[in-house]
Parts: C-alpha cells; structure tokens; sequence
C-alpha cells in the first residue's frame, strides 16, 4: 500500500505521449487520505449526517418497495438521459408496444439500466462490489442496444477518448487500455481495504472521480460509474434501499461536473473535488427525504378521498398500493392488480379519473393509457 497522503498533496497522474496525442495515466488510490481542509472536513461530516437521515426515514416508511421502483426509474431516465437519451420517467412505465418506434432504443436502454441495477443491488447480497460484477452489470447495460458492439460486459481492448469525433480532437483520452487492469485493480482494493480510515463518502467519491478518469468500458461508463455510488453505499449498508442517486445533481449541475473531474486531472484540485461531491450527497439526500414526505402526505390525502367509493374502497386500496410501484396504467393492468374482471376495472378507472388521481394521456376510446399524475409529478 502506498503511503498516507494528503488530500492537498495530491497529484492526479501523468500525460502520455501516444502516436499523435496523448493519453492520461491517473495516479492509483488505493492509500491512506488525510483531510487536512477543516471546510472539506466539516461537509464531510454534514453529507454523512443527511446520508443517516436518508436511510433512518427509509426504513421508518411502510410499503417503501413500492416506491422505490419510482426512484429507480427516475435514475433510469435521469442518468440516461445525461448520455442523450430522451425517455421521459413516465415513458419508462410503457410497454414497448405503446412506444412509438423512434423512441424504442431510447426506451429500451433505460430498461436496460433498471435490469442492470436490480441485478447489482440483488447481487449485493451475496457478493461484495467487485469488478466482475461491474463488469456483469455493464453486460446487461449495453444488451441489445447502441452499444452492443462495444465489449459489454469486458473492459477495454483498445482506446478511448471523450469529447471529439477523433484522438485527435479529443477533449480527454484516458489510459492505454494496457493499464485498465491494474488501475481497476487498484481501485477494487481501494474500496475494499480495511487497513485504512478514510470516511465512506471520501472512498466513494474518490473512486467515482477515478473510475470515470479510467473509462475502463468503451460505452457506458458515465452510467456505470454513478450506479457506483449508489451501489457501495448499499454495500456498506449506509443504505438500506436504493433511495440516494446522484445523477439528478450530477445533470443540473452538469458543467461544473465534468469542469471539477476535468480540473482535478488537471489542477489536481481533489479538495474540491471532495466538497462538490458532499454538496450533491447533502442536497439529493435533503432532496431524498422531502420526497418521501410528499409520497406520504400525497398517500394519507388520496386514501381520505377513496372513502367516497363505499363498497368500491377495497378495490381501490388495492389499486392505489400498484400505482405507486407503476404509476402508468391501462385497463388490463388495474384488472390484473385487482384481480377482478374488465368491466370492473373500467369502472375504477373512471372513478380515479373523476377523483384526479388519474389521467387519461391517450384521448383513444380504446387502448388507453392512465398517469398517476400527482405522483410523478413529486418526481
């Protein structure tokens, strides 16, 4: 293990000359850190704080599964969307056949992303965050779609940039695919040593900052490499559920993101690195927990209004625990949720219509298709 250092003394790595550019190799990180910025310390601190009200008011929330497919989705769509994509969350609630054929690989690459991360996060239970299950995450990420053709599920065999259409106009080329190894290597025992004291929000952070400095995938790493964050917090049972996600952050902020990685390989400004990465776990956590709140006051203020259906309310109890796991519907959905017959379930659609829990998006007579809107809109 390399010795301690300080977060101040920190130098991000070295440039490469390659045949007509030039490559990026980042210092490795598995060591021991010292905060030595007493206002880098004290965030620290703060986002470990939200981080443990997060996660206390998570697991106090009855029936919280269900909504945590919501946030699931959310980063889906979020996430994917900071790569191009232009699914909207309630389109992710869709079926293929209710997606219009130019919207199908948008649609089915956040599919793939909420298979991917179900998988990592059952995985979890067995196994601790490694490279083979990123690199098996990555695999079901990339299935089927744009990327396909690019090694899923292996790391790199040849390089990389980004930004750019060539090397040569890149705006960041990471390491030779030569050093991929043994850099994920260095960062999978990072994440792992016990023989040093680094607080879990600095590890993670610090690995997110590396991996993504790394690019060790030929597509998809940005998604990757913020399912991380979520995923070792899991592992280190900081969360409970998958309810912290920072790709929301990462996207409204998304110059200063990709300014701050840029900067730290350049500046070796790690410090500040640090700070704007505990800014992003306080505010999503703050962020996090307002919305659980507004899931309950919304599900007390509908759970009043289903007293009007008299004998119906048995039924629409039922109805509205499945909305909130899949806040789109058609007729054939609320039939299966209630286990009861057509005529019955188009009776119920009409009455949360009437009552403004659901929406009717399409204006068909048939095949139509109900938003659960003040619930998505919490979102």
């Amino acid at each position: 293990m390399n010795a301690p250092l300080k977060v101040s003394e920190f130098r991000a790595g070295q440039w490469v000359r390659q045949t007509g550019f030039r490559s990026f190799i980042p210092e490795k990180v598995d060591r021991q850190w010292i905060i030595n910025s007493p206002e880098t310390e004290t965030l620290i601190a703060e986002a470990h704080r939200k981080l443990g009200e997060l996660n206390a008011f998570s697991q106090l929330i009855p029936d919280i599964d269900f909504f945590i497919y919501m946030h699931k989705a959310k980063e889906a769509t979020t996430s994917s969307r900071i790569e191009g994509t232009q699914t909207r969350i309630e389109e992710a609630f869709l079926r293929i056949e209710e997606v219009s054929p130019e919207q199908r690989d948008d649609w089915q690459e956040v599919q793939n992303y909420i298979e991917a991360m179900n998988y990592a996060i059952a995985e979890l239970e067995n196994l601790p965050l490694s490279n083979r299950l990123i690199r098996h995450t990555h695999q079901l990420l990339m299935q089927g779609v744009r990327g396909r053709h690019k090694q899923p599920g292996e790391f790199r065999l040849s390089q990389n940039w980004i930004g750019g259409a060539t090397l040569r106009d890149a705006v960041f080329i990471p390491p030779p695919h030569q050093e991929v190894p043994a850099l994920m290597g260095d960062l999978e025992q990072f994440l792992h040593n016990e023989d040093i004291h680094v607080p879990e929000l600095v590890r993670i952070a610090i690995a997110h900052y590396q991996f993504e400095t790394i690019h060790p995938f030929l597509d998809g790493n940005g998604r990757i490499g913020r399912l991380l964050i979520t995923l070792y917090l899991m592992g280190k049972k900081l969360l409970v559920r998958p309810s912290l996600y920072l790709s929301a952050f990462f996207e409204k902020n998304r110059s200063l993101y990709y300014d701050n990685l840029t900067r730290t390989r350049e500046q070796h400004t790690l410090d500040h690195w640090l700070k704007f990465f505990m800014a992003g776990v306080i505010e999503t956590s703050e962020s996090s927990i307002q919305t659980f709140r507004n899931i309950l006051i919304l599900k007390e203020r509908i759970e009043a209004q289903l007293f009007t259906l008299g004998k119906k309310q048995g039924n629409a109890r039922q109805l509205l625990q499945f909305l909130f796991s899949k806040p789109v519907v058609n007729a054939k959905d609320v039939a299966d949720a209630i286990h009861g017959s057509a005529p019955t379930a188009n009776s119920l659609l009409a009455d949360f219509v009437r009552l403004q829990i659901l929406e009717e998006t399409t204006g068909y007579q048939r095949n139509r298709i109900f938003h659960f809107k003040p619930y998505l809109d919490l979102f």
